[in-house]
């Protein structure tokens, strides 16, 4: 029958720990909180417990008017009883009897009290965040001049809640400026001054033997994907990793760059690779053929293309959008091959043997990189 006795405050306290420690919301508001704003906070906390008459003491003890017996109040969370995820939900409290040698005896034979008193559980009020600091301070003096006797306890509790909520337990802040710093720190210390041969003879000039067209999601760098080093590969990288016809006005970047690379740095090889979950093909399959577009420079870009999605939705029509996808996403780096064949200089090298176009698709779902060629049977021009 003694057990019947009240724990509410007890429980108070640990559910007001619980609701504004553990909301993911509440506790990053407090971690970029001011601590004018975060002392703020803690007065009004402190006040809805005050009001509630929560001592916010774990070592509150029970005496029923015979000092014959105490009973300590402890604080027990199971394993198996979780917190949901909601804020309002409220971490369930247990109590037990301290390990005391004597058991308790009953004062008089009925319950101390004829039913439990209720928990309280304290909420964050909707009005909370209206109020000023100077409002939240008065209305705390005004509760503890009608309840003198709690005043050492709230100022404890504000230090108590100031302490817990102030101490971060998330990652700090991302620093892109110091990312950037750290990055090139990282790639001098481990690589530029370990190999100054390299660096030395890159100093006089490049003459890669690859040229690259690749995607320009961020997760397929050709450089990590490949292990290119520097030097070894022109990299040129797009949206879909596409390589659109010969057109010296739509189209001069590109083709500024394919001339470069031929004609200048005179590479052996052209590589067009293609990849895995590819936005830009999913981009292509799925905007509409007709129509005014959606976006600025997108669907038009993805056009270049085009050909690789009209072969995939006859081929493959029964077959799931994202099966198509991946059809796609390799067609269409043959479409772009072949669209490099309108580059005189580059049907040139063909010719010529100094020069050959090759086609890849890396899956990064999977871990894998296929690569082939096509036969073209080019023939040098005739002469007149």
């Amino acid at each position: 029958m003694i057990m019947l006795m009240e724990f509410s405050s007890f429980f108070a306290v640990a559910e007001v720990r619980h609701h504004y420690l553990h909301n993911d919301h509440h506790r990053r508001r407090y971690h970029h909180a001011s601590p004018k704003a975060l002392m703020w906070n803690n007065i009004q906390i402190v006040s809805c417990m005050l009001e509630n008459n929560v001592h916010g003491d774990d070592d509150d003890r029970y005496d029923d008017g015979d000092s014959a017996t105490t009973i300590t109040p402890r604080f027990i969370a199971p394993s198996s009883v979780k917190p949901s995820s909601s804020s309002s939900t409220v971490f369930t409290c247990f109590a037990r009897l301290s390990n005391n040698s004597t058991p308790p005896r009953l004062i008089r034979n009925q319950p101390v009290f004829a039913a439990p008193a209720p928990v309280i559980n304290p909420t964050w009020r909707g009005d909370m965040g209206s109020e000023s600091y100077d409002e939240a301070i008065a209305a705390l003096k005004k509760l503890l001049s009608e309840k003198e006797e709690l005043a050492p306890v709230a100022a404890a509790k504000i230090e108590q809640i100031t302490a817990q909520l102030s101490t971060p337990d998330t990652k700090p802040a991302f620093d892109p400026v110091e990312r950037i710093k750290t990055g090139f720190a990282k790639f001098k210390t481990e690589k530029y001054v370990t190999n100054p041969a390299l660096y030395d003879e890159l100093s006089k000039g490049q003459s890669p033997k690859f040229m690259v067209f690749a995607c320009s999601d961020s997760r397929v760098c050709p450089s990590h994907v490949l292990d290119f080093q520097p030097g070894e590969a022109f990299v040129v990288r797009n949206v879909a990793n596409m390589v659109p016809p010969f057109d010296k006005v739509k189209y001069a970047g590109v083709g500024a760059a394919v001339e470069y690379a031929v004609l200048h740095l005179k590479v052996e090889q052209i590589i067009v690779i293609g990849h895995s979950r590819c936005g830009g093909i999913k981009g292509l399959m799925t905007f509409p053929d007709e129509g005014p577009h959606t976006t600025d420079f997108i669907e038009d870009w993805v056009k270049v293309c085009a050909p690789a999605k009209t072969k995939v939705k006859a081929e493959t029509s029964s077959t799931s959008i994202d099966d198509q996808c991946v059809t796609c996403e390799k067609e269409a780096v043959n479409v772009s091959i072949a669209n490099l064949l309108t580059y005189p200089f580059v049907r040139n090298g063909l010719v010529k043997k100094t020069l050959a176009l090759k086609g890849g698709h890396y899956d990064f779902v999977n871990g894998t990189f296929e690569l082939w060629g096509l036969d073209f049977n080019l023939s040098p021009p005739t002469s007149a």
